[in-house]
């Protein structure tokens, strides 16, 4: 039996932390092979719209539909920071990996291969990052959401953030990509969550 084609919608969404409205009436719709670029300013409600669609917080307003696996990217790896990088990630494949690379063939792209006997707490900012992006590959998730991505990591491996997202979406996957760093994704589509921002009378009707 063929997998359906995934899809990821938001429709009518809105956001608060605390009494502030961050976002509202925010609609999208990103089918098999697209990416879409959130942009804005530190604080502007990137990562709540990204929870949000995660379903790890319950919008104000609106709804999210989602066909397909996900697989989440944000500040947190997930991974136990007492065991060594091989026995960390290898729990989480045991756990939910559903047709991703092999765990040695994702480690070997993201650079870790050298690593898998450290401690997950002695790991640099970017090995982490890289660490986290080894078990989103894993996973073989066909919907991303990605917070931050690029953050904490050099040139090179923000180049290859933005070949792994090319190619994920080359083979039919979606990317939601919260990032305030530009990534070289050819036919990705882009919105400021800034645009959404209600005005300061809107905002004080909500609160």
């Amino acid at each position: 039996m063929q997998a359906s084609a995934p899809s990821l919608t938001a429709d009518n969404l809105a956001c608060r932390r605390g009494e502030r409205l961050l976002f509202r009436r925010l609609s999208f719709r990103l089918g098999a092979g697209e990416a879409r670029h959130v942009m804005g300013a530190n604080g502007a409600g990137k990562t709540t719209l990204i929870r949000a669609v995660a379903g790890l917080t319950t919008p104000y307003a609106g709804t999210v539909t989602r066909d397909g696996a996900l697989a989440l990217l944000d500040e947190r790896t997930g991974l136990d920071p007492d065991l060594p990088l091989g026995r960390a990630l290898a729990f989480w494949a045991g756990i939910d990996r559903v047709g991703g690379l092999a765990l040695e063939s994702c480690c070997d792209r993201l650079g870790l291969g050298n690593l898998l006997d450290v401690p997950v707490r002695y790991l640099s900012t970017g090995q982490k990052k890289r660490a986290a992006l080894a078990r989103v590959l894993g996973q073989g998730a066909k919907v991303w959401l990605l917070d931050e991505p690029l953050s904490g990591l050099d040139t090179a491996s923000q180049s290859l953030v933005s070949a792994l997202v090319r190619e994920h979406c080359g083979g039919g996957g979606i990317a939601l990509i919260a990032s305030h760093q530009p990534l070289d994704v050819p036919g990705m589509t882009s919105f400021a969550i800034e645009d959404f921002a209600p005005a300061e009378a809107e905002e004080k009707e909500q609160a």
